[in-house]
């Protein structure tokens, strides 16, 4: 409609802020909603159209989490610690953004610091799920994923550090795609685990989500951990056949645990690329049992090293209470910090701590390099890999809060993608008797990103997607 001049970029933008305006009361899926930043883009973006410089995402408005920096725009990750923290730079992946003249309509909730999987622990925004305002949209991009889902925004950036973008996606019924390790910058990104962190996008479709990955991957001189392997188009195998492609189901993600409605929406799925002439192939990943143990020690143990620095010193929350140097800093932290940020950083330092590092640290390090090794051996024989997102549809808001090893194992699907750097895309393959969406994840091998877009999308283009109503 940009390109055909049926609407323009300004009118587009006003449509989208229109909605939130109108909705996201309910939703809330807003930290910080940049009215001026929209027109002011959406301005640049019809020059561009105008001259027919117009990239893919020309004048597309775009919601980001609120750990990924924009320059002159509060970044909080949804914590007190930093409530009024207005970043000096941009992280790359907002450049890259902003070359494409996207539109930026503002800054979406989260789970503090991406530490939850519900989005109840933001200390500004509590996002409900779309489908069902008692229920919560997943976490820690929830409103990166409710915004989607409401049509507030026409797609989001998230981040995914053990399946932050996969499972609100599930549980909002969108698409979320988490690249291989790597493949996009981490400048910019707040850190929370630095060896798993991985920026990616949320949108109404794979085809969607290839786009964006396109305009973000890539080098960049200020992310020591990022790939120099060449990019490609994301999105060039989408329409080819599904035949001869081999679909790994491994049984451990099929048995206990899995709720019952989820396990069957996604064999049914399985069955559904067996008729396009996908081959099915049965196999066994013996250590996912060890993933969700291994991945809480990995990932509290780099937090506890990264949120060192937020000491009310050098930046973030400062207490004003305090006589002394160490008071100034325990009262900082205490004040600034949740209590989910809080546990996570006492069980990093107890895993780090003399005494406790080889017992626990270092064998989650032994597990990692097992469980990759039980992934490549997959990937000898296979092509992708197909299992549930989530165990279960979104539950309640007040439902697992108070039991945090419930909440912990809810991520038993997703977190081994990150421990092995694989990428995945998780989309909609059915919905529960409830109505709630049910999502199935495509892993692939690394930087083979083009492949699980293309499976995604073979499977969306036969499949009937219900949106929210509001």
């Amino acid at each position: 409609m940009l390109d055909s001049r049926e609407i323009s970029a300004a009118e587009l933008a006003d449509e989208y802020l229109a909605r939130i305006d109108k909705y996201d009361k309910n939703i809330q899926s807003y930290i910080t909603v940049t009215k001026e930043k929209a027109h002011s883009d959406a301005e640049k973006a019809q020059k561009a159209i105008d001259e027919g410089n117009a990239s893919p995402l020309c004048g597309i408005p775009m919601a980001i989490k609120d750990n990924i920096c924009t320059d002159g725009i509060r970044t909080t990750c949804s914590s007190k610690m930093l409530g009024d923290f207005v970043p000096p730079y941009n992280a790359t992946v907002m450049d890259k953004l902003e070359a494409e003249n996207i539109v930026l309509l503002g800054k979406v909730s989260m789970d503090e610091f991406a530490m939850g999987g519900s989005t109840q622990t933001s200390a500004f925004a509590k996002t409900k799920n779309p489908y069902d305002t008692d229920k919560v949209p997943g976490g820690s991009s929830g409103g990166s994923a409710a915004s989607v889902s409401a049509s507030l925004c026409a797609a989001a950036l998230g981040s995914d550090t053990g399946g932050s973008i996969r499972q609100p996606a599930a549980f909002c019924g969108v698409t979320g795609l988490k690249p291989t390790y790597g493949r996009v910058s981490r400048y910019g990104l707040v850190a929370f685990a630095s060896s798993l962190d991985q920026i990616g996008p949320l949108a109404k479709n794979a085809h969607d989500c290839g786009l964006i990955l396109n305009a973000i991957a890539g080098y960049d001189p200020h992310d020591g951990t990022v790939s120099k392997k060449d990019t490609m188009d994301y999105t060039s195998k989408i329409g080819q056949s599904m035949k001869g492609v081999k679909i790994a189901l491994p049984k451990e993600f099929y048995g206990e645990g899995i709720d019952s409605e989820v396990r069957e929406c996604v064999l049914a799925a399985a069955e559904k690329y067996k008729s396009m002439g996908a081959e099915l192939v049965e196999c066994s990943m013996p250590s996912l049992k060890y993933a969700v143990a291994a991945y809480y020690l990995i990932s509290s143990a780099e937090a506890s090293s990264n949120l060192s620095r937020y000491d009310g010193i050098k930046y973030g929350h400062r207490s004003e209470k305090g006589d002394n140097f160490n008071e100034l800093i325990c009262n900082s932290r205490s004040e600034g910090f949740g209590e989910e940020v809080k546990r996570r950083i006492m069980l990093g330092n107890y895993a780090l701590s003399s005494g406790y590092y080889d017992a626990y640290y270092g064998k989650a390090l032994a597990l990692r390099q097992k469980i990759k090794g039980e992934y490549a051996d997959i990937f000898e024989k296979c092509d992708v890999i197909l299992t549930p997102t989530t165990p279960s549809p979104a539950y309640g808001i007040n439902e697992n809060i108070s039991d945090p090893v419930k909440m912990y194992q809810a991520d038993i699907c997703t977190v081994t993608v990150n421990i092995a750097s694989l990428p995945a895309i998780s989309t909609t393959c059915g919905y529960s008797s409830t109505g709630m969406p049910i999502g199935m994840s495509v892993v692939g091998r690394q930087f083979d990103e083009a492949s699980i877009i293309q499976a995604a999308d073979a499977f969306e283009q036969q499949f009937t997607a219900v949106a929210p109503t509001l």
